[in-house]
């Protein structure tokens, strides 16, 4: 009687199929982590900060994610003014800064990156932060040197989050003496008594309402006016169609001069 061979080969047909299905089995089981990329600050010269808000030294960044390590205080404020939003440490204000309490995302994704209409804004919160707090002009005097150590700034700007404090606008006054001139004066002038120099991308912080009545009576009002006399207070015995007693802003920043002067005002001036 013939014996069909097919029934030969069997064996063989079940250990190769248990050998492809055991190797299937063990490359789905197999995965492979994905390790995030942290974005880090490259400015500093031995810390750094990143991303998840935290700041660490150069060395101790993780190789493959550089990320820094999760030990110390998440977005710390270590040598920051939360007041003024201003530090004296770079890599301690971007970690601060990155802080939501302290920093509003929507607000801040509205930033322009430069002044001309066509810029584009900041990308994520941390371009935001690692921006705003490098140096800008309104923390240096005479264009060659800092108003104080805390020259790391993040606070937005104000055309861009309604309703800041005026607490908050003071706070870019520091390191600078304002003073009331007396009649007639110009800022140059006022300053220069003081053996000082008068600043002027501090003018604008000076020039509203809720900052002149600090300094000043205001007793016959804030009123919006025209002159490179300005911020600045009518003298009480001025001519009455200049309104004795009230104090006077400019709507128009470019007219903001140090070295303005009227004979019925006494001017509001900022001096370093």
């Amino acid at each position: 009687m013939a014996i069909s061979t097919s029934w030969l080969h069997l064996p063989l047909i079940l250990v190769i199929f248990q050998f492809s299905s055991r190797t299937t089995a063990i490359r789905k089981d197999i995965g492979f982590q994905v390790v995030r990329q942290c974005k880090t600050t490259v400015q500093g010269r031995y810390f750094l900060s990143d991303d998840n808000g935290y700041v660490c030294n150069a060395l101790s960044v993780n190789s493959q994610s550089r990320c820094c390590p999760e030990v110390d205080e998440k977005f710390s404020c270590h040598g920051c003014n939360l007041l003024s939003r201003c530090c004296n440490s770079y890599e301690y204000c971007v970690s601060c800064c990155l802080n939501p309490a302290l920093t509003n995302k929507e607000d801040a994704l509205k930033v322009k990156i430069a002044k001309p209409a066509s810029a584009r804004t900041y990308a994520s919160v941390f371009d935001y932060c690692a921006g705003r707090c490098r140096h800008s002009s309104a923390s240096v005097v005479h264009e060659n040197a800092y108003l104080s150590d805390f020259h790391h700034c993040f606070l937005l700007p104000s055309n861009s989050s309604a309703g800041i404090d005026s607490i908050l606008q003071e706070a870019r006054l520091n390191g600078i003496n304002v003073v009331v001139g007396r009649q007639g004066e110009s800022c140059d002038s006022v300053c220069k008594f003081r053996g000082q120099s008068c600043v002027p991308n501090k003018l604008a912080v000076l020039n509203q309402c809720e900052v002149m009545q600090k300094y000043m009576t205001c007793k016959g009002a804030c009123l919006a006016s025209v002159g490179t006399d300005q911020p600045a207070e009518v003298v009480h015995d001025a001519p009455k169609h200049l309104n004795p007693g009230s104090c006077l802003y400019t709507q128009a920043q470019s007219t903001l001069s140090c070295d303005g002067a009227h004979q019925h005002t006494r001017r509001l001036c900022p001096c370093a």
